[in-house]
């Protein structure tokens, strides 16, 4: 059996074992990693450790501590507050804000993960408050993310554009970005649909009767005065409330890494008021890094052992152009669940080159394919989306919500690369 199949197979047994045994999936990947770097890669401990996302590290703590501290001193609780305003007390509407508040940010230019890392804790609080499934909001706020990730002028849009323009394939920058926008506008439809949207229809502060009064057990002692507590602006909230607009330009201006922004802001508040600071750092979504790092890991030791390009070149022999296309867009979104969604258009797009270049595939529906497939598996807890919203849901079972991503981003990779391997690549756009 070659060195690829064995690591395959040791991926689905960790799968197995994290399933069936409630050990987290991150400890059990860092031990595959280290067998099989070390047994069948002939890696050192350094060509291991190549593979941990410290990037993404920083990011989940950064993040959860500056927002650990801010729900420490009440800023999420005005926040949500706002946000109840703004759509004038209509709760059916805040999961339709929080979508299009990060389809706005990566449209101009944000990278995915740093709008999701901005929007997701200031929705789940929302969604933890009113009693709203923590698992359509997280899926609206990603699946928003991903509805603009494709414009001209984002981060995705440029880098997928840019390696068409140098594979000298045919392009098309708007079909690229409205085929995004509208499968993630569907998918985020069907979970508003699926898992409770309608039934928010009527529910507002008017019919509740309370600011703060949520369905889910209805009003709690001290809620009242709670909410009243929330419509009020500390110098500490004021304080925090720059720290997150700080963030924000940080990371869409200055081009700052998310991460290492979030974790400075949040020492600095910490530093002015550190009795509301004080177990924010024990609040920081540690077994959800540890997952998260674990998995992604191992996935750096295929990589460096040669299974990712292994399978991808599979593919690539087969002789029947369609069936080679969906089996690219199904690699993908595997893959992708995984991995870097950027670093998987970057590798297939060229390996999808000689069969588009023998004429019987459109260029412009495979790519947008391979793009929908490749961003759209972003709800995938092993994602840095995903991964986000995990770490950012606040008074929820995170093993039950960890299963719940896990199955909803299972059905996601199953359905949306065959779907959209059907409407975009099957008629030969391009």
């Amino acid at each position: 059996m070659s060195a690829e199949l064995i690591s395959i197979l040791v991926l689905v047994v960790v799968f197995v074992i994290a399933t069936t045994r409630s050990i987290n999936m991150g400890a059990l990947a860092f031990a595959a990693a280290f067998g099989v770097g070390e047994l069948v890669a002939d890696l050192d401990a350094d060509g291991i450790f190549a593979g941990f996302p410290g990037d993404l590290f920083v990011v989940l703590v950064g993040v959860t501590y500056l927002f650990a501290i801010a729900r420490a001193n009440g800023t999420t609780d005005w926040l949500v507050h706002a946000a109840i305003r703004l759509v004038r007390g209509r709760i059916v509407l805040i999961p339709w804000v929080m979508f299009a508040i990060t389809g706005a940010l990566t449209a101009i230019g944000a990278v995915s993960p740093a709008a999701v890392a901005i929007v997701a804790p200031i929705a789940l609080s929302f969604a933890a408050r009113y009693g709203i499934s923590p698992l359509l909001m997280g899926a609206l706020v990603v699946h928003g993310a991903q509805a603009g990730g494709f414009s001209p002028i984002s981060i995705y849009g440029s880098i997928v554009n840019g390696v068409v323009e140098r594979e000298n394939l045919p392009g098309n920058e708007l079909v690229l970005f409205f085929a995004s926008l509208v499968v993630n506008l569907i998918i985020a439809s069907v979970v508003f649909v699926l898992f409770g949207g309608l039934k928010l229809k009527g529910r507002d502060l008017a019919t509740e009767g309370k600011d703060g009064e949520a369905r889910n057990g209805g009003a709690k002692e001290g809620d009242g005065a709670l909410a009243a507590d929330s419509a009020h602006l500390t110098p500490a909230r004021i304080a925090t409330l720059t720290a997150l607009a700080a963030l924000v330009v940080a990371v869409l201006v200055l081009d700052l890494d998310a991460g290492l922004s979030a974790i400075t802001l949040a020492v600095v508040l910490s530093a002015f008021w550190p009795d509301a600071s004080r177990k924010a750092v024990s609040e920081v979504a540690w077994p959800t890094v540890l997952l998260i790092c674990g998995v992604l890991t191992y996935v750096g030791v295929l990589e460096e052992m040669g299974t990712i390009d292994y399978a991808g070149n599979a593919v690539g022999d087969i002789g029947v152009p369609l069936l080679a296309a969906v089996l690219l867009c199904y690699i993908a979104a595997i893959i992708s669940a995984f991995a870097s969604s950027v670093g998987i258009m970057g590798a297939l797009i060229p390996l999808a080159v000689p069969f588009l270049a023998q004429g019987e595939i459109g260029a412009v529906g495979m790519i947008a394919a391979l793009a929908v497939s490749a961003t759209v598996v972003d709800v995938s807890p092993f994602s840095t989306n995903g991964a986000l919203v995990l770490a950012a849901a606040p008074d929820v079972d995170r093993e039950r919500f960890f299963r719940q991503l896990m199955v909803y981003g299972g059905i996601v990779v199953a359905a949306v690369p065959a779907a959209v391997w059907l409407v975009l690549v099957v008629p030969g756009f391009g």
